[in-house]
């Protein structure tokens, strides 16, 4: 099955409380699983990571062969594509999770798309972040 999954990482400073939000669909478009996480203190960039790594973790849970993963970072695309190096150790580290948590049969793409295509992932990633720690109970807003 192939999963298009939306996915953004925020940070309110840099470094700053951070925040994730994922939204998986199917090719029609039907939405099959979303995310909104509360990473803690990290920057833009570590958050943009933890954004991929909850998307492929999302995306092996449901099962995906395929996985076209959509982020408004260009970097963070450029740099799990391989076209720009890896030059912060703690990103380099993100990427490697990144690349253990793929199914070895599953094969993810990285598409750099503009903000206003990745709103839903946006909206759930600022949800998490309105919130310091996540309340129970609390369900992410609709998408």
């Amino acid at each position: 099955m192939r999963l298009i999954v939306h996915c953004d990482g925020a940070s309110r400073g840099n470094p700053g409380p951070a925040a994730a939000g994922v939204v998986a669909l199917t090719e029609r478009g039907a939405i099959v699983g979303r995310l909104a996480v509360h990473l803690g203190e990290m920057t833009n960039n570590q958050a943009e990571y933890h954004a991929v790594l909850a998307a492929v973790q999302l995306a092996g849970l449901l099962r995906a062969d395929v996985i076209d993963c959509r982020l408004d970072s260009e970097l963070t695309v450029r740099q799990l594509n391989g076209d720009w190096k890896l030059r912060d150790p703690e990103l380099r580290v993100l990427a490697g999770r990144v690349r253990a948590a793929l199914a070895p049969e599953a094969r993810a793409i990285f598409t750099h798309v503009p903000r206003a295509h990745n709103a839903l992932a946006d909206r759930l990633a600022n949800w998490a972040l309105d919130r310091s720690q996540p309340s129970e109970g609390a369900s992410p807003p609709p998408v």
